[in-house]
């Protein structure tokens, strides 16, 4: 129903909030994906993003002995913004521990920190990063499912439509219409690129401007 899903008004992507991840750019897979050129550029586009402002980076590969590794150009990627990759069988990567990498459990408060309120006390690192930057292949079964379970864990998912594909576009373009009515914020990678900059004035504005001209 549409009182279930969660409003949150006139946002724009938070740099400090966000984690990224992309699913499933694999070889034998991507040769069967609607447009996979321009796909597989847009996500090496958001990992050298992600290297450049520091935005923590994950990956995963499904069943990679039979759909082989990541695409070679986003593997170096991947590896320069120092990503943690998940193989995983199930088709939500949620299902294998994503929101758990996403999410760690706090480390145990020490000293004389256990004495102070809840609320005072130091959080773990990354525990605010709750906006997960979503986009990988197929957009209606892996992407889908992890979507969706991620909305379930309480995450604010952003899915990168033009860094997203299926086998056909109809498959694609069904997935991103249930993504939309579940709640799901529909965007596109310079729209990623400028929201996390937000200024011409920022540090890494021409290197990013680099990645997407």
């Amino acid at each position: 129903m549409l009182s279930d899903i969660r409003w949150k008004g006139n946002m724009l992507l938070e740099l400090e909030s966000s984690q990224l991840v992309l699913i499933d750019y694999q070889t034998r897979l991507m040769g069967a994906m609607h447009e996979p050129e321009a796909v597989t550029r847009n996500a090496v586009r958001l990992a050298q993003m992600a290297a450049a402002l520091q935005v923590p980076a994950f990956y995963t590969e499904q069943n990679p002995s039979k759909l082989g590794a990541t695409e070679p150009a986003l593997l170096a990627a991947l590896q320069s913004a120092r990503a943690k990759s998940l193989a995983k069988m199930q088709f939500s990567a949620v299902e294998e521990g994503l929101g758990e990498m996403l999410r760690p459990p706090a480390k145990p408060v020490q000293g004389n920190a256990r004495s102070l309120p809840k609320h005072l006390q130091k959080p773990a690192a990354g525990s605010e990063r709750d906006t997960i930057v979503l986009a990988g292949c197929e957009a209606h079964v892996c992407l889908l499912q992890t979507a969706l379970d991620l909305l379930e864990d309480e995450f604010d998912v952003w899915v990168v439509t033009d860094a997203c594909s299926s086998r056909t576009e109809r498959n694609r373009d069904a997935a991103f219409d249930r993504l939309a009515g579940a709640g799901v914020e529909l965007v596109t990678t310079e729209m990623v690129a400028f929201e996390w900059l937000r200024s011409a004035e920022h540090p890494a504005f021409k290197t990013v401007q680099g990645f997407i001209k």
